[in-house]
């Protein structure tokens, strides 16, 4: 069901909102575990929370901060705020996982043995943050689905990939309440941490590359292009650059006219032709530059 824009922006916020909100209720919740049990698997799922709550209030922050519109001092917008956000937090894993990785390490290599406590209160705390964890993904979901919001979309993955290390977490305080085995925590938490490491750099290589300008992915060009050249009116194309920036994808395309038509009819045909393109892109943002179409 389509739904206007006002309301896909009241959708998205409420996304949103309900990303920070249940971040905040996780990382309160694993605090008092990692309290109560001094395990190091709720430590990586606390920094795994700790992250999402940055990276929810940083969604949250530029949903409403990429929707300002260009002014005098930011032409193009104000949608970079999104990658320095997710370059700082990119940062923020990989310290957050050398931590847990380091201790995890001197943990199995001890003379003796770690102990844990409290694992059932541990494990009451990592079945509510995987039950809230599931009701957030499904609004998500469905918001996702209603709005087309890439950054919802996005959030709602990271969020899925955090099941895993609370998963490992319930896994690991079960065998220790169970069978005693308490160096099954710092193997689960070591392996959170690779997994941790594996998410910031991809996350720091998506910023960086947006924040060098580089070109939007190969599929959306070509779609472009070929929108392009089916258009009516349109004898062709050619400089087609693009770059991304945060979630949007800016469009420099220069269209070939019949130069004896008039001004209205050229207007009209970039016009149409830029719809276009917006509809198959609704994130784009697009400049196109009309050329009288030349003879070969």
């Amino acid at each position: 069901m389509s739904i206007d824009r006002k309301g896909g922006a009241r959708l998205a916020i409420s996304a949103g909102l309900a990303s920070v909100l249940v971040a905040g209720v996780l990382v309160a919740l694993k605090l008092w575990a990692l309290a109560e049990t001094g395990a190091l698997s709720i430590a990586a799922s606390l920094a795994d929370s700790a992250l999402d709550l940055m990276m929810s209030l940083g969604a949250a922050a530029a949903i409403v901060y990429a929707a300002r519109p260009a002014d005098e001092d930011h032409a193009f917008g104000h949608t970079s705020a999104e990658d320095l956000t997710a370059l700082a937090q990119s940062a923020f894993i990989l310290i957050s996982s050398g931590v847990i990785g380091w201790t995890a390490v001197r943990r199995l290599t001890a003379d003796t043995p770690h102990q844990l406590a409290s694992e059932g209160r541990g494990l009451f705390v990592m079945v509510i943050s995987i039950m809230l964890t599931l009701l957030l993904v499904w609004w998500q979901g469905r918001v996702a689905r209603r709005t087309g919001s890439k950054v919802v979309a996005a959030d709602r993955l990271h969020y899925l990939g955090d099941l895993l290390p609370s998963l490992g977490a319930i896994g690991a305080l079960w065998a220790s309440r169970r069978y005693g085995i308490g160096s099954i925590d710092a193997v689960v938490a070591l392996a959170a941490a690779a997994v941790m490491v594996i998410g910031a750099l991809r996350i720091g290589k998506d910023a960086w590359d947006a924040l060098m300008d580089r070109a939007a992915d190969p599929a959306i060009i070509e779609g472009i292009g070929k929108i392009a050249a089916d258009w009516p009116g349109v004898r062709g194309y050619h400089d087609l650059k693009t770059r991304t920036a945060g979630s949007r994808v800016f469009v420099n395309l220069h269209i070939e006219l019949d130069g004896e038509q008039s001004l209205r009819q050229a207007h009209d045909i970039g016009a149409s032709l830029r719809r276009a393109i917006l509809d198959a892109y609704p994130h784009a943002d697009v400049i196109i530059h009309k050329d009288v179409h030349r003879e070969t």
